[in-house]
Formats: structure tokens, C-alpha cells, sequence
């Protein structure tokens, strides 16, 4: 079963992605903000993050150049999910596999995922 990671603080998206991504056998591990995110088990090693970009104390792309720049888990596939960022925007913040739009469609979303983690 593969595993993800997602850093996602709204409550509800969180909550459905991580429902959306259990319904289809992964294994997912939801952190609220970046201090928990950073505190998480390192003995967790993921097949995926996704990251949302705007965070109460942090950005998922500072997170993103930090797994990038500075972890074991550089080769991991990222995604990053934002609402107010536009590609160009990500691209140019971290190097990360996708990006998508929130709001999002499920079937992209989903299609993302399987393509990253396969």
C-alpha cells in the first residue's frame, strides 16, 4: 500500500482528500501546519507528498525546496495543491512533480496521483 503525506490546514479539503485517497488503498498521513509537519516519525518514508502552499505558519513551497534541498526523501514525488498560487509561481519556488488547482476535480486529482506514485 502506498503511503502520502499531505500538509493540508483546511480542515475539510483535508479531510476529503485524505477520504478520497483511502477509498482508492493508500495510506495517508494528514499534517495540519509545518511544525507538525517537521516533528512527523522521519521513519515515515512516503511514495508522495502533497503539499498545500498557504499554511498558518509556513509555506508548502518552503517545504517543498526543504524535501528538495535537504532530505533523504529528495526523490519523492511532490504535488502541489494552491488556491492563490499559479504554476509559474511554483515553478519558480520549488521543484515540484504537479500542481493543481484548487478547487479541484477528483478524477484529476486522482489521476495525478496514480501517475505519480506508479
Amino acid at each position: 500500500m502506498a503511503r502520502i503525506i499531505l500538509l493540508e490546514d483546511d480542515t475539510d479539503i483535508r479531510e476529503v482528500v485524505q477520504w478520497i485517497l483511502e477509498s482508492e488503498n493508500y495510506e495517508v498521513f494528514g499534517f495540519v501546519n509545518v511544525a507538525d509537519f517537521m516533528d512527523r516519525d522521519l521513519n515515515l518514508v512516503p511514495d508522495l507528498y502533497i503539499l498545500d502552499v498557504m499554511l498558518p505558519d509556513g509555506s508548502g513551497l518552503d517545504v517543498c525546496s526543504h524535501i528538495r534541498n535537504e532530505s533523504r526523501d529528495a526523490q519523492v514525488p511532490i504535488i502541489i495543491m494552491s488556491a492563490h498560487a499559479s504554476l509559474e509561481q511554483v515553478s519558480s519556488g520549488c521543484v515540484a512533480d504537479a500542481f493543481i488547482q484548487k478547487p479541484f476535480d477528483v478524477d484529476s486529482l486522482l489521476k495525478k496521483v496514480n501517475e505519480l506514485v506508479n
